[in-house]
């Protein structure tokens, strides 16, 4: 599994605005191939956002960065930041078969 996690600090006044965003483009990507899962979070000291993205691999990940669904998206973004996104990624080495 490959995950890619982005932190996000939006502008106060596009909160609401970038929460759509994100539940709309969830909708949208929902059938992208390899797409497993995607978690907006909310940092509980900053107000600043990460976003977790699930793929099945790094392939299916970039594969699903240059679908069209998500270009757009992605030029919709920067009018509600408050910075550059920075994002990291991770290839999953052990995963726990037991909910925690």
């Amino acid at each position: 599994m490959f995950i890619a996690m982005i932190n996000f600090t939006i502008k106060p006044d596009r909160d609401e605005e970038f929460r759509e965003w994100f539940s709309r483009t969830n909708r949208e990507f929902a059938d992208h191939k390899g797409l497993i899962n995607r978690r907006l979070l909310k940092s509980a000291d900053s107000g600043s956002y990460l976003l977790m993205v699930e793929h099945e691999s790094h392939e299916t990940f970039i594969a699903g960065s240059s679908h069209p669904d998500h270009v757009k998206a992605g030029e919709e973004l920067p009018p509600m930041l408050a910075g550059e996104p920075v994002p990291h990624f991770y290839e999953v080495i052990i995963q726990s078969s037991n909910r925690i």
